[in-house]
């Protein structure tokens, strides 16, 4: 049996002002073209199909047009609901949806039996069983109780995730060994799970989901099921180096710290033996983002840089040159106070639309903080201006005589207190 991985589509997302319209389209179109040419069996989307719980109009649109489109290739369709969901909006179409070989499961159900789901090949025939665990929120599976510290609840969510787990699959357990009472051959266990990770690597649009409760999921707490599709985290990954337990990421760039990434969907191909491949699916970019630092001369080349390779694209591709969207790092000029029409100036004629312009000395400002998680008044002068300092990329002889100069004015302040 043959399995399409995807998930944290965020459909409806609006990215510094700008739709995702036309992407999230594009993406859909040529995933409904893969599970057609690569002739899958079942698409696991695990969870965060929409970016809000209240998602626009036009993304439900989409939302509704998939399902119709993906109906015709014959594949069946799990969806998983993720942090980002809402859990009402997505049962609303639930028992409507069962009727188009659409399983949804917007949260943790009363019944877990239901989240224990038999999928079929194209033929209509049992080829693995699903235990659909969407995201997990805390009120679904525990019980808060007074006095109990940060950590008590750490472990105690952590174990009733656990437990969880268990239960589908030991139910999944027992329908593969009907099945292989039945018909001489098990069923293969397919698991899901939308959350964080012990070890993995996330980007600037992931939220946080158990602040202050569970930082991240043991990989050993997971039941040894064949598979298990994971969401929430946009980098696509391996977990503690399991081949079997997997991020497929996001489909498109979510964040400027995205870009570069490779983005993709996984092929998983399961049988009575269990895991037999994984095979990644690269996804299109279907809307160019970039990142450019410097100061104002660099900026300019770097700049020219990004327009032209974008342009030998639309060329070896036949596609028309799409805009880039831009964030822009300034360095060293970064004190001018019209810094914004500067840089918009270097980008007139170039196929590029600046959606950030990030000053270097501010973000290094904020990092003196930020990275160790204190105030300014928790330092003395001195841990600020070695952090400070330690931001530059300075000349030894530079950084001495500097280091020099503020030791003799902080001989002198003391002096003169």
């Amino acid at each position: 049996m043959r399995i399409l991985h995807t998930s944290d589509w965020h459909l409806g997302q609006h990215f510094m002002g700008k739709t995702r319209l036309e992407e999230h389209k594009a993406f859909l179109h040529w995933l409904v073209e893969q599970v057609q040419e690569q002739a899958v069996d079942a698409v696991l989307v695990a969870g965060d199909v929409f970016d809000t719980g209240t998602p626009p109009s036009y993304a439900r649109e989409l939302y509704n047009g998939f399902i119709v489109e993906l109906q015709q290739t014959g594949a069946q369709l799990v969806i998983l609901g993720g942090n980002h969901d809402s859990v009402a909006m997505l049962n609303e179409s639930r028992s409507l949806l069962g009727c188009l070989n659409v399983q949804v499961i917007p949260g943790v159900l009363a019944d877990i039996e239901h989240q224990v789901l038999t999928l079929t090949n194209r033929e209509g025939e049992p080829g693995a069983v699903l235990c659909a665990v969407p995201f997990i929120r805390a009120r679904e599976v525990m019980i808060s109780e007074s006095g109990q510290s940060a950590a008590d609840k750490q472990q105690t969510l952590q174990q009733a995730i656990a437990a969880h787990y268990q239960q589908l699959f030991e139910q999944a357990e027992r329908h593969s060994e009907a099945h292989n009472q039945a018909h001489g051959s098990r069923l293969p266990i397919i698991a899901t799970g939308h959350l964080t990770t012990v070890g993995a690597s996330s980007s600037d649009s992931v939220r946080e989901i158990y602040i202050g409760t569970l930082d991240a999921f043991p990989a050993s707490a997971f039941p040894p099921a064949d598979y298990i599709a994971l969401g929430h985290i946009h980098r696509p990954q391996k977990v503690g180096g399991h081949e079997h337990i997997r991020y497929c990421g996001s489909p498109i760039a979510l964040s400027f710290d995205e870009v570069g990434q490779q983005k993709e969907v996984l092929l998983v191909d399961v049988s009575a033996d269990g895991l037999t491949a994984i095979t990644p699916l690269p996804v299109p970019v279907f809307q160019p983002l970039a990142r450019v630092k410097g100061n104002l001369e660099q900026l300019a080349k770097a700049m020219q840089q990004v327009a032209a390779e974008q342009a030998k694209i639309a060329e070896q591709t036949a596609k028309q040159v799409r805009s880039v969207w831009l964030e822009v790092t300034v360095a060293e000029d970064d004190y001018l106070s019209d810094l914004q029409p500067r840089i918009e100036q270097l980008a007139e004629g170039l196929a590029l639309e600046i959606l950030l312009v990030r000053r270097q000395r501010t973000l290094q400002q904020d990092g003196l903080t930020a990275e160790v998680g204190v105030t300014l008044s928790e330092l003395t002068p001195q841990q600020v201006f070695g952090q400070r300092l330690a931001t530059e990329l300075l000349p030894p002889e530079r950084e001495q005589a500097l280091n020099g100069l503020y030791q003799t004015l902080l001989a002198d302040m003391e002096q003169d207190a």
